[in-house]
């Protein structure tokens, strides 16, 4: 069995139990060669022969599927499988899974982080301490703020907990509401206009398709509170970062946390000159725990399928 391995955090080196077990199942490991997600050409080329793929972040296009002459399986590091052409997999015959609720956690604090970040200006304060700067800030307090969710999956959930954790008011929105959960919990379930339009910080943990592609845009923005914060550590196209960056420089945005981008690496743009703009690089899930979490499945998932067994992480059956 020959597999590649893409995911930057899931080292070659690495001696974790999830990587004894991929050696002594594979007879030929490859591994990512550039240090970030890999693009479709990129790929196309490391494919070649392979019979399983530990997939990260990378643009599995369906020029990319259907470049891969031997592939059966591609066993997603995380949750997230946007960035795969699903219906070129199926039509190849090619199982996708992904570890659901590997990462919750590690996303969820660093969305809560984010927004302290946000709220208290922690990363401008640190950089001017350091430059012998006392600057001084008057941020603002979580207790008694109202936090928009929006996507109440398991990382949307557990960030209400941590928000509840902080006196905040809470109130979600999800297609798919368990409003039994919602309300056990203190959870305003409403709808998708009334979370843009109450909150004061507003964070995004909805799956990127269609539907969801810049739904955070002009007009959405437009209908926000003045000063509103909005936190993403979900997928980048959700948000369109040139309305949100023009939002900025009005006023009409507060603060933004960006974990996710539309490219990544992202280029240089604007964002990254202002204090009220927190970017991390694609990390929440990248914790100890969430990576030999993600590792454990991914590798349990892809040994299942390229071994005959049951698995119930297949998203494309």
């Amino acid at each position: 069995m020959k597999i590649l391995v893409t995911p930057t955090s899931f080292k070659p080196d690495s001696d974790s139990p999830a990587m004894r077990t991929l050696k002594s199942f594979a007879d030929e490991l490859v591994f990512n060669p550039y240090g970030r997600p890999l693009g479709e050409d990129e790929l196309a080329d490391l494919l070649t022969g392979c019979d399983g793929m530990i997939a990260g972040v990378d643009f599995l296009s369906e020029k990319a599927i259907m470049s891969a002459d031997r592939l059966k399986v591609i066993s997603r590091y995380g949750v997230g499988y946007d960035r795969v052409d699903i219906a070129a997999a199926r039509k190849k015959g090619i199982a996708v899974t992904n570890t659901p609720g590997a990462n919750s956690k590690a996303v969820a604090e660093l969305a809560f982080g984010l927004m302290l970040s946000l709220a208290r200006r922690i990363p401008m304060l640190d950089r001017k301490t350091k430059a012998s700067e006392w600057a001084q800030y008057t941020g603002t307090e979580l207790g008694g703020k109202t936090l928009g969710i929006l996507g109440l999956g398991a990382v949307g959930r557990l960030v209400a907990k941590q928000a509840v954790g902080f006196a905040m008011h809470v109130v979600a929105y999800d297609p798919y509401m368990d409003a039994a959960y919602a309300e056990q919990n203190g959870i305003g379930a409403v709808s998708l206009e009334e979370v843009i339009a109450s909150s004061d910080f507003i964070s995004l943990h909805l799956p990127l398709k269609n539907d969801t592609r810049h739904l955070i845009d002009t007009k959405s923005i437009s209908r926000m509170k003045d000063g509103a914060v909005i936190i993403n550590t979900a997928r980048g196209g959700i948000i369109d970062e040139e309305a949100v960056l023009a939002a900025l420089e009005a006023g009409k945005i507060g603060g933004l946390g960006l974990d996710a981008y539309e490219q990544e690496p992202p280029e240089r743009s604007k964002l990254f000159e202002m204090d009220n703009v927190v970017m991390t690089p694609h990390a929440a899930a990248h914790t100890r725990e969430a990576t030999e979490n993600m590792a454990n499945a991914s590798v349990a998932n892809l040994i299942a399928v390229l071994s005959g067994q049951e698995c119930s992480a297949i998203v494309n059956k």
